[in-house]
């Protein structure tokens, strides 16, 4: 397929592993919520509005502790805060386009998203299209959602034990995008070793939201101290 002809779908086709990553998991996410009491259609909202799969099973799990509104949202608004920086930095690579189109594509940048982006970018070559990235975050959101359906439709059929290994996916397809880079520059793996380090140190006396933000913040400092000279 022409990428230059068919930046879209050359775009599709670029996100299909993250989609295929993403279908078990979301399959695993529909079937614990209703399995733990919340209605089908809510579960699906939660994947259309919110699309953050950390984010998502942190809530299901904070509403069966009993938590109230208020905390679940505060956890979820500072888990997430990550992508506001995320989505700025790709914002950056991006050609020049209306303020209105970037900001749809903030939407759609999740933690495999942002990581393909970068690494992509990090290569010599034109900066991606527009309709290229809008291939790629458009094809991980369908994913999302259509597992998170299928899930609520199984949910009777799929076992807890199964739907809860199932989570383990989200871990292992970062890793793997994660790998590649680290193989070109030894550097990128110290930054993600020492962001690893923080995020244990500031969970064993903050919640988890609060430690992921830290560690992102302190994990930034130390990838511009160490990749600073590439600027």
């Amino acid at each position: 397929m022409d990428s230059e002809q068919y930046p879209f779908l050359s775009g599709m086709k670029t996100g299909l592993p993250i989609a295929l990553g993403y279908l078990p998991i979301a399959v695993a996410f529909g079937a614990l919520a209703v399995q733990s009491g919340i209605q089908a259609e809510t579960t699906v909202l939660m994947s259309l509005l919110v699309y953050a799969g950390a984010s998502q099973f942190m809530a299901v799990g904070m509403l069966l502790s009993g938590a109230g509104a208020l905390q679940i949202i505060a956890a979820t608004f500072f888990l997430n805060l990550r992508h506001m920086i995320m989505s700025m930095v790709v914002s950056k690579n991006l050609p020049d386009s209306h303020f209105g189109w970037k900001a749809l594509f903030s939407f759609g940048i999740t933690d495999e998203t942002f990581a393909l982006l970068t690494f992509e970018g990090a290569k010599k070559g034109p900066s991606p299209s527009l309709p290229s990235v809008a291939g790629l975050l458009l094809s991980a959101y369908l994913a999302w959602v259509f597992g998170t359906v299928l899930g609520c439709l199984g949910s009777s059929i799929i076992p807890t034990r199964l739907s809860d290994s199932m989570v383990i996916g989200l871990y292992a397809m970062f890793i793997g995008l994660l790998i590649p880079n680290i193989r070109r520059s030894l550097k990128t793996g110290l930054i993600a070793g020492i962001s690893m380090l923080f995020c244990y140190g500031f969970n064993t006396f903050l919640d988890q939201g609060w430690s992921i933000v830290l560690a992102t913040i302190f994990g930034a400092a130390a990838g511009a101290a160490f990749l600073g000279e590439r600027s």
